[in-house]
């Protein structure tokens, strides 16, 4: 067997592994719809039982972290908590500010009011996030105390952003300035921030990023199924913003998978290989993983079934080279 610290999915909505397999929505924005549909369907009792399901498939794939981006509400909150503790998996709940558009159940009254929920979160104990959902979601004042609050708690704050280029466009025309730019005028960026697909960044948006030490969370099984775009990997790793990774929509639940995509979509860019060390993807689908999400101890560590036939004749020094490039999940074996 061999061991090794266990991945930490730092990007989750596992509502939407409901939607697995389906292949209706023209687009991302049709998508969309449907997901929303899925997402009015969502009782505390389904996230229960659906949530628990999925953590357990999470655990199997050799994640032992999740962060679960959630703006289902309140109660199935703590349903999702509730799920995670069932299964087994270190969880942090990173709770969706909402302003406009979604839906009215996304939606909370006020900045303040989404406040006031985070902390009935905390003082029940439960391990949160901040996570305005988008630079679309959220304006500029919501952005603002959202920011101020992460900052005086030293909380970790989760965003989408720059995932599509009508997101962009958008953001333009309203605020003059492009979503990353936005949220580092509304003080949302630094070392605990976490922006999630950055696939349309700019040079001048990375650079922003770099000189906050906010990190990137890349979920490039998601960012394909639905034709976001390329991640802009050799730009990222130019300017040494960290990255992590997440399962997203849930489309597929395997952090080999997705670090694998990683590297093959720098190969794609530039047209050579190791655009990324074996040793960097495995950092970026653990320790970055766990510090994005602000989790205090490393991740605990999964074992490799060795006899598994992806290594058959595989040498001893090649060993994580071929777990990254040569493997699916099933190589994990339960603790």
């Amino acid at each position: 067997m061999l061991r090794l610290p266990g991945f930490v999915n730092a990007h989750s909505h596992t509502f939407q592994r409901a939607l697995r397999g389906r292949t209706e929505g023209g687009d991302f924005w049709a998508w969309r719809e449907l997901m929303l549909d899925e997402a009015e369907r969502q009782t505390p009792e389904r996230v229960r039982t659906s949530y628990e399901a999925g953590y357990h498939e999470m655990l199997a794939a050799g994640h032992v972290a999740v962060g679960e981006f959630h703006y289902l509400g309140l109660e199935t909150a703590r349903a999702a908590v509730d799920a995670a503790s069932a299964a087994g998996i270190d969880l942090v709940l990173l709770y969706a500010a909402y302003a406009r558009g979604g839906r009215e159940r996304l939606r909370q009254a006020s900045a303040a009011d989404y406040l006031r929920q985070v902390e009935a979160l905390r003082t029940d104990g439960m391990p949160v996030g901040l996570a305005p959902h988008s630079v679309r979601a959220c304006p500029p004042d919501w952005l603002e105390e959202i920011g101020r609050y992460a900052e005086r708690e030293r909380l970790v704050l989760h965003v989408h952003a720059d995932e599509q280029p009508l997101e962009v466009e958008e953001c333009l025309a309203e605020h003059g300035v492009r979503p990353i730019e936005l949220l580092g005028r509304a003080g949302c960026l630094g070392p605990r921030t976490t922006v999630i697909h950055a696939t349309h960044a700019s040079d001048a948006e990375l650079d922003l990023l770099a000189d906050t030490d906010a990190r990137v969370c890349l979920c490039p099984t998601t960012e394909a199924n639905l034709g976001d775009g390329f991640a802009p990997v050799e730009r990222l790793l130019e300017r040494g913003i960290g990255l992590c990774i997440g399962s997203d929509s849930n489309v597929r639940i395997d952090p080999l998978e997705e670090l694998r995509e990683v590297e093959t979509i720098g190969r794609r860019q530039t047209g050579r290989r190791n655009v990324f060390s074996v040793e960097t993807l495995l950092c970026y689908g653990s320790d970055e993983g766990a510090a994005a999400l602000g989790l205090d101890e490393p991740p605990r560590e999964i074992e490799i079934d060795l006899e598994h036939p992806s290594f058959q004749g595989v040498d001893e020094g090649d060993l994580h080279a071929a777990l990254v490039f040569g493997c699916s999940a099933d190589v994990f074996s339960p603790t």
